[in-house]
C-alpha cells in the first residue's frame, strides 16, 4: 500500500529502489509517530473535523500499534511503502472510512518530520545521560590518580610533567563541548512542524500550537516552507555534535592506544579489555578502543556526508532527504556503543608507578626548576638562558632538582568547577 496510490502499478524494480531501507528505519521511528498521529487526532477533534466517539477508537488501535512496536512485535511487511502508509492502512481497515480521515491536514512530509523530530529530541536526551556518566567516571578516575604523575608531551617530544588527574579531567570537561553542542541540537528540533503539511500549510483551519503543547514541542517553526528547510538544518547540527562526541572519544582512545605501547608504558591494559594475537603469543592488543577509535572517525564524517547530500537542494521537500534519515539513526546508534563501551572498558585501565625514573624524562621537570629560580627573583630570561646552559653542558641533575610540588595535579577546587560546569550546561 502506497499513500499516494493512483490505482497504477508500479516498477518492482523502481519500487525496491525507493524505498530503500526505510522499512528498517520506520520501525524505529514506527512509536513516534502513533504519538503524532494521536495529537493530530485530538486537534481535529478541537477542529471539529473528527468527533468524541471517532477519536477515541481511533486513539485505542493507535496505543494499541504503539506497543506492539515498543515490545518489537510489529512487522512492516514489504506490501508497505512505510511505517505511515500500514498505520492508515491498519486504520482503516479496523475502522473503515474513519480511518481515511487520519490525514485531514497534514502531509507524509510532516507527518515524518514530527516522528523524526521526536526522536531525535529522545535519543538526544539519551546521549546527554550517557555522557553524564561517563562525566562522573572520568572525574572519579581524576581525583583518585591526581597526584601520578604522567609526563606531557607537546610535538611527540617530552615536555613539562603532568599528571593522570589531569588527563582524566581534561576529556571530562571536553563532553561537556559536547553536550552543550547536542543541547543546542535539540533544541532546533525542539519545534513543531506538523500542519506545515507537505511545506505549503494546508486549507484547513488547523490548530498548530494545539499539537505543539500536547507533543512537549518548545516552540513552533512557524513558516511552512522553513519546515522543510529546517529538515536540514536538524540533520547537520544532529551530525555535528555526534561527531563533536566521537572526536572526544576518538582523541582519548587514541591516547590510551599510545600510553599502552611498550614505548610509553603510562598505562596497563588488563586482559578482559584486550585481544590477543593467532601468531604472537605475547600480544595485548587494545581492540576495544581502536574500533571506538574507527567507528567515531567515521562519525565525524557523517556531518560531511549530509553536506554533501544538501549541498544543491533548493527549498521545498526532494527525496534526496529520505537518505538522511539512516543517517541519524545509525550515527545515534553508533555513538550510544561506544559510550556505553567507553564506560564499560575504564574499569580495565591500571595507571603505572615510577614513570618518570627513565632517563628519557631526564630533563621534565626543566621548567618547573625554571620558575623557582624566577619565583626567587631571577629575570624570566636570565633563568631561561641558564637552563639552556644547564641542559647543553649536561650539568641540570633531574634527581637533586625535581620538583614534585607542581605535577600537574588538579586538585579538588578544579574538579568542582568542572562539576559545576556540567551542571549549568544541564540546567
Amino acid at each position: 500500500m502506497k499513500l499516494w496510490d493512483k490505482g497504477e502499478a508500479v516498477d518492482k524494480k523502481m519500487d525496491a529502489f525507493t524505498v530503500g531501507k526505510d522499512r528498517i528505519h520506520d520501525l524505529v521511528l514506527g512509536s513516534y509517530d502513533c504519538r503524532a498521529s494521536i495529537s493530530h487526532a485530538k486537534m481535529l477533534q478541537s477542529m471539529n473535523l473528527l468527533n468524541e466517539s471517532e477519536v477515541q477508537q481511533i486513539i485505542g488501535t493507535l496505543h494499541e500499534i504503539q506497543t506492539l512496536i515498543e515490545r518489537g512485535e510489529f512487522a512492516l511487511e514489504d506490501c508497505y511503502e512505510d511505517i505511515h502508509s500500514k498505520l492508515e492502512d491498519v486504520l482503516t481497515k479496523k475502522h473503515g472510512a474513519l480511518g481515511k480521515k487520519i490525514h485531514t491536514g497534514r502531509s507524509r512530509n510532516d507527518q515524518v518530520l514530527v516522528a523524526f523530530q521526536l526522536y531525535i529530541k529522545d535519543q538526544i536526551e539519551l546521549q546527554i545521560d550517557l555522557i553524564q556518566k561517563l562525566f562522573e567516571r572520568l572525574l572519579e578516575l581524576a581525583k583518585k590518580h591526581e597526584k601520578k604523575i604522567l609526563p606531557g608531551y607537546t610535538h611527540m617530544q617530552v615536555a613539562m610533567p603532568s599528571s593522570f588527574g589531569l588527563w582524566f579531567s581534561a576529556y571530562a570537561e571536553c563532553l561537556i563541548d559536547d553536550v552543550v553542542l547536542l543541547a543546542g541540537a535539540k533544541k532546533i528540533a525542539n519545534q513543531n512542524p506538523l500542519g506545515s503539511a507537505a511545506g505549503y500549510g494546508t486549507g484547513f483551519d488547523i490548530d498548530r500550537r494545539f499539537t505543539m503543547k500536547e507533543l512537549n514541542f518548545s516552540d513552533l517553526r512557524i513558516n511552512p516552507i522553513a519546515v522543510q528547510i529546517g529538515r536540514e538544518k536538524i540533520s547537520k547540527a544532529v551530525l555535528d555534535a555526534i561527531g563533536s562526541v566521537g572526536s572526544t572519544l576518538s582523541k582519548f582512545c587514541f591516547d590510551i592506544c599510545l600510553y599502552a605501547g611498550q614505548e610509553h608504558q603510562f598505562i596497563y591494559l588488563n586482559d578482559k579489555i584486550t585481544t590477543g594475537s593467532s601468531i604472537m603469543p605475547h600480544k595485548k592488543n587494545p581492540d576495544i578502543f581502536e574500533l571506538i577509535r574507527a567507528k567515531c572517525n567515521v562519525l565525524k564524517a557523517s556531518a560531511h556526508q549530509l553536506n554533501l547530500l544538501c549541498s544543491n537542494l533548493p527549498s521545498g521537500y526532494h527525496r534526496d532527504l529520505q537518505i538522511s534519515k539512516g543517517m541519524i539513526i545509525e550515527a545515534f546508534d553508533e555513538v550510544k556503543t561506544c559510550i556505553e563501551m567507553m564506560i564499560h572498558s575504564l574499569d580495565g585501565i591500571q595507571i603505572r608507578d615510577h614513570i618518570v625514573e627513565d632517563s628519557k624524562y631526564e630533563h621534565l621537570f626543566s621548567v618547573n626548576t625554571l620558575e623557582s629560580w624566577v619565583k626567587k627573583g631571577m629575570p624570566f630570561r636570565e633563568a631561561y638562558q641558564k637552563m639552556v646552559r644547564q641542559i647543553k653542558n649536561g650539568t641540570f641533575n633531574p634527581n637533586k632538582n625535581l620538583n614534585h610540588s607542581h605535577i600537574g595535579s588538579i586538585g579538588n577546587l578544579s574538579l568542582d568547577l568542572i562539576r559545576n560546569k556540567m551542571k549549568q550546561c544541564l540546567d
